[in-house]
């Protein structure tokens, strides 16, 4: 049987030659359509969702379970039945979708049900966020953010190099694509003031960032190995943990960000596995100084990955802001669920860790604004006279990722939001 990620592997649907979702990606989302509001799991392929609770209705897909799987608003379910599953249903998928089998192509009624253009469905966030954690795992933003509020001798903290740093976030603000971000409130304290005031955001950023899916869970007071973690990553989404950056730079001393990151986190609906990422994994950065023996990997597990970001001022024209890679991300995701569970904490099916802001040596691969107008000095250019330094009410920020060979490319689709004025 051939593998999943097989370059010669053709679908009997129509995918363009720069479609994000050829049979060899087969990301998991969760949709509803207006005519069945229920949510449920699909797979996109081409401009098309695949509709698995259909499938597994007709005994197509067999979980091994007594209850509906993909019946169900999230994939948390699915996700708890490990890495075995996940891979057998891959395989299935794939099979059923090939250019050379008959069992949906053939099946016109089945596949009427089964196959919905992508433009006539609601997509969701496609998994119960359990808990949110972000990191700050790019050598190139730390050392950009450094430079900026503490001088080019101090830009790195003592502790940056040695391991992932990080803070627990708001599951409870996580969306799925597409949703309005409206500017968040809070107390500020401008350079010259006296006392802090009580307002709306005025410096509000993006980060582009990647979100890790963790599919298994962990047992609390158990630490992970390089291998166990990486089984547990279930895949990737694009992400945007939305910035407000004025608010943060008064709260942030001494316990790290809060309100300033809790107000919008941002991801796309479909979940791009591990598994169909494996052509693309790529060695990291080189560490130095070595990690301690917990952290230090064997594996390549970077990650070449391209990714963009467009700003558009309100019905204007878009503008490409940053084209980076996910590839110079000084510590890696497994290291990153690694020291998450270091210490004992117990990982949760469903859990969600950011990335961290994703830039890279150049300029032009800056992955925020606070970085790209270098804190507001330097206003960026937009179509039609515009200039920007931070987001304005109106502004609509993407973000899109894809991975290419010289036989396809698998992309992630896009994460967007809309920035509205304070309620």
């Amino acid at each position: 049987m051939m593998h999943p990620n097989d370059p010669e592997l053709r679908s009997f649907v129509d995918v363009e030659p720069d479609g994000d979702f050829p049979i060899q990606n087969l990301p998991y989302g969760v949709f509803s359509t207006g005519s069945a509001p229920q949510k449920r799991v699909g797979v996109a392929i081409g401009s098309l969702v695949l509709d698995l609770a259909v499938l597994e209705q007709e005994g197509m897909i067999n979980l091994g379970t007594s209850e509906a799987v993909f019946a169900q608003p999230s994939l948390n379910a699915f996700m708890a039945l490990g890495p075995e599953i996940w891979s057998a249903t891959r395989k299935r998928i794939s099979t059923l979708l090939r250019h050379d089998q008959p069992e949906l192509r053939d099946n016109a009624k089945l596949r009427q049900r089964a196959l919905l253009p992508l433009d006539q469905v609601v997509t969701h966030l496609p998994l119960a966020v359990a808990g949110f954690t972000d990191f700050y795992s790019s050598k190139e933003h730390a050392t950009n953010v450094g430079v900026m509020f503490r001088g080019k001798d101090n830009a790195l903290q003592p502790n940056w190099l040695h391991m992932p740093i990080g803070y627990n976030g708001r599951a409870s603000t996580v969306v799925v694509s597409g949703t309005p971000v409206r500017r968040p409130r809070g107390q500020v304290k401008p350079p010259g003031a006296d006392a802090p005031s009580f307002g709306p955001c005025k410096r509000l950023d993006f980060e582009l960032e990647m979100g890790v899916v963790v599919g298994q869970p962990s047992t609390m007071g158990k630490m992970l190995t390089e291998v166990e973690a990486e089984a547990m990553i279930f895949g990737f989404v694009l992400l945007n943990d939305w910035s407000a950056r004025d608010i943060q730079q008064w709260e942030y001393v001494p316990l790290g960000p809060f309100q300033a990151k809790a107000f919008a986190t941002s991801i796309s609906p479909w979940i791009v596995t591990r598994e169909a990422l494996e052509p693309f994994r790529t060695k990291g950065p080189a560490q130095s100084p070595e990690p301690l023996e917990y952290l230090r990997q064997t594996g390549d597990n970077n990650y070449d990955l391209r990714l963009d970001v467009d700003l558009q001022a309100g019905d204007g024209r878009a503008a490409r802001i940053c084209s980076t890679n996910f590839k110079y991300m000084y510590w890696s995701s497994v290291q990153q669920l690694v020291h998450h569970a270091s210490s004992g904490c117990a990982m949760s099916v469903g859990d969600l860790l950011g990335s961290g802001t994703i830039s890279g040596p150049e300029k032009h691969q800056r992955g925020s604004l606070l970085e790209i107008s270098w804190g507001g000095s330097e206003p960026i250019a937009l179509p039609g006279g515009d200039t920007r330094t931070f987001l304005e009410d109106g502004d609509t920020l993407s973000i899109r990722g894809w991975c290419r060979n010289d036989r396809y490319r698998l992309g992630f689709g896009e994460v967007a939001g809309r920035i509205l004025p304070p309620d």
